[in-house]
């Protein structure tokens, strides 16, 4: 009898507090390898915070986080070694305006995991061809708009073929029309084999592109299963409610 395999991630009683206010409740989530778990819920549900917390930008006041099994929330980890297993994207893109197009991708292979240049460049221009972009390897990020901004940014994160990906609205802060390319790349990189765990308001590519959606409301999951059934036929109010006030009346 094999052995069960190991999840990428899991939070386990997960409690993130600022204050009094307690923004993940006991919260326990877990990604398997080649999944992808999009998180829904309104603003201040705590998806993005525990995105934070995965990525040890704030620390838990309780429970664990695992990592390929790892306890990463032990703070005698090395946070830096831990980030370098991960690859995030934020609502912002976050490029270097100072580095080209190439250098903001590359930047961590080489700096980070010490990969040598030639080779970190192939790779970044294997990608950036990959999402149309290869002319623009030897641009600065003010020269492109906001969609090709976002698009560097996630080939940036995935240039060091991270354990896990993390998007945290990755499409809230563009125009609606450059919105289909991001989502187009990341549906692509499902298709690829990556692991993520993201956020988003976008309920239609939430159906088509994950293999689970969890819905989160005052730092707990209320509901989570498969798009169909937790989009169309979901069995909390909570649910319903949050995804009533999405549709167009």
């Amino acid at each position: 009898m094999s052995a069960p395999v190991q999840p990428v991630l899991r939070a386990e009683g997960v409690v993130k507090a600022f204050g009094d206010h307690v923004v993940l409740d006991h919260l326990d989530v877990e990604v398997a390898q080649h999944e992808v778990v999009v998180l829904i819920g309104a603003s201040g549900s705590g998806k993005s915070t525990l995105l934070r917390t995965i990525n040890l930008l704030e620390p838990i006041d309780d429970g664990r986080i695992l990592l390929g099994g790892e306890d990463v929330s032990d703070p005698r980890v090395d946070a830096d070694a831990v980030r370098a297993r991960i690859g995030v994207v934020f609502q912002q893109f976050n490029l270097f305006p100072h580095l080209t197009v190439l250098d903001n991708v590359t930047l961590a292979a080489r700096r980070v995991h010490r990969t040598p240049k030639a080779q970190a460049e192939e790779t970044g221009r294997r990608l950036l061809e990959r999402v149309g972009l290869a002319e623009k390897a030897g641009d600065y990020p003010d020269r492109l708009s906001g969609g090709q901004q976002q698009r560097v940014a996630i080939v940036r994160a995935v240039a060091t073929d991270p354990q896990l990906l993390l998007l945290d609205e990755i499409t809230s802060a563009l125009d609606p029309q450059l919105v289909g390319e991001v989502l187009d790349l990341v549906a692509e990189l499902k298709q690829g084999g990556s692991t993520i765990l993201m956020t988003t308001h976008e309920m239609h590519f939430a159906e088509h592109a994950a293999d689970r959606v969890v819905f989160l409301k005052d730092g707990r999951i209320v509901e989570q299963g498969p798009p169909a059934q937790v989009l169309r036929d979901p069995q909390h109010e909570a649910t319903r409610a949050f995804l009533s006030r999405l549709r167009p009346r």
